[in-house]
């Protein structure tokens, strides 16, 4: 059994199967730890953000992706846009859910309209239309206006309409430097603006949520979308679902022997290394270079089934499908031993197949053609991920409740839809790492006594 290859896809695969966990203590440990069976992450106000975040964040990687597919007039490109009116379809219930049909009718529409002035953008690059690009940039700067003013409004100025447009505009040029880059051929710098502007989304999120659940407590059960169990929620979910984006993104172009293959998968790479930091900052660069070679590891099974499709050599695909399929057993034997039989290796091993198969499904349909159903599994790999993320959070919040137990909120981006992510990162390194310790001792154990057997 490959122990090394089990324990890498702790973050990804861990909470596949974990439930959303509350912290409880028994009533004769007096009012601290009452106060502390409130720790979770998952509550009213933490839903919304994570409705929000999911939705924003894909929002950004559709609308990058949809730019990269129109300018290479490729034949998914259709298919794409229409993942992002799915995308925006989702964002539009979000806001009615809170506001109402009308305001969310309202909200649809200027969300499209911003959408269309990006379409403009890629169409008068590829036309080679000055004027036309600079029509698009005019009507980008008209609308972060108008939709600064709604967001105001709608909130009762808990979102300023000053610092909401300043975030608009570095969301435009994210999106504009991202095409652009691309268009140009520098896809590193592509990808990299990729990568920020899907984590400029989360603060976006915090701050929405934040000021909706301020205007509407009772709607949310007086709960904070803003505590550092959430902050922790909103991490993980970034990582994994920007793994599973990127995953998915880094097939399709090695499927189409793209020039920028190597740059998405560099991306790819730098999701990792995100995760490989992690253990770094805890065990050092020794045990932080392993971990990232292990999760490569993992991440290559995957590679090797786009290059044995891009050769046609069936029986490849299927060792590279052998190797997933060794991976989930492996680990869900493994984390069926480290928690002693709390999570069994068999439903654990279901819930990892899903993942393999959203991917992998993914990725066939797209080079079948079918690319509806290439983007319908996309959304629903990304999707699956925010699940992950809230049972492996609070799992996590479970064996460290003392780390979570504030519900004062943490620090707010400055601008309403500006900020990152990364508020909550520290407290996810902290207690990831006691988890991870746990977790290393007991593989070097049922190591041990595997070899001692």
């Amino acid at each position: 059994m490959n122990w090394k290859k089990s324990l890498i896809a702790l973050p990804m695969s861990a909470a596949l199967m974990l439930p959303t966990a509350t912290v409880t203590f028994a009533d004769d440990h007096g009012d601290h730890n009452e106060k502390m069976s409130d720790v979770t992450v998952s509550t009213p106000a933490a839903d919304l953000r994570a409705t929000l975040d999911q939705s924003l964040s894909e929002h950004a990687y559709l609308a990058v992706v949809t730019m990269q597919k129109g300018i290479e007039g490729a034949e998914d490109f259709d298919a794409a846009a229409a993942a992002l009116e799915g995308n925006t379809q989702d964002l539009t219930a979000a806001i009615a859910s809170v506001y109402g049909e009308e305001a969310g009718q309202q909200f649809e529409s200027m969300w499209s309209e911003h959408i269309g002035y990006f379409v403009d953008y890629v169409k008068a690059t590829a036309e080679e239309d000055e004027a036309g690009r600079e029509e698009a940039l005019s009507n980008l700067d008209n609308y972060r206006e108008d939709f600064s003013m709604f967001l105001e409004t709608a909130t009762d100025e808990r979102l300023e309409a000053s610092a909401l447009a300043e975030g608009l505009q570095m969301h435009v040029n994210q999106l504009v430097g991202a095409f652009d880059n691309y268009e140009e051929g520098d896809f590193d710098e592509a990808y990299q603006k990729l990568r920020t502007s899907i984590d400029h989304m989360y603060g976006v999120g915090k701050g929405l949520s934040t000021a909706i659940t301020d205007q509407f407590p009772d709607k949310f059960e007086n709960t904070n979308p803003a505590t550092p169990a959430a902050d922790l929620r909103a991490d993980l979910n970034h990582l994994l679902s920007e793994h599973a984006a990127l995953a998915v993104l880094a097939m399709q172009k090695g499927g189409d022997g793209a020039e920028d293959f190597e740059n998405a998968a560099a991306a790819l790479s730098n999701n990792t290394e995100d995760l490989s930091a992690a253990i770094t900052s805890v065990y050092g660069e020794e045990a932080g270079q392993q971990f990232e070679e292990m999760w490569s590891e993992h991440i290559g099974y995957f590679v090797d089934y786009v290059e044995a499709t891009g050769a046609g050599d069936e029986e490849a695909k299927e060792q590279a499908l052998t190797a997933l399929d060794g991976y989930r057993a492996d680990f869900s034997e493994f984390l069926d031993t480290a928690t002693e039989g709390g999570l069994e290796a068999e439903a654990t091993a279901e819930g990892l197949q899903m993942h393999v198969n959203q991917l992998t499904g993914s990725f066939d349909s797209y080079v079948d053609g079918d690319f509806d159903a290439a983007y319908d599994q996309l959304r629903e790999a990304y999707a699956h991920m925010y699940g992950v993320g809230e049972g492996l959070s609070g799992a996590i919040v479970a064996q460290n409740p003392e780390m979570f137990a504030s519900n004062m909120p943490s620090e707010m981006p400055k601008t309403g839809l500006g900020g990152t992510a990364d508020d909550g990162m520290n407290a996810w390194m902290i207690a990831f790492a006691s988890m991870a310790a746990v977790l290393f001792a007991t593989a070097i154990g049922v190591r041990k006594s595997k070899n001692n057997a």
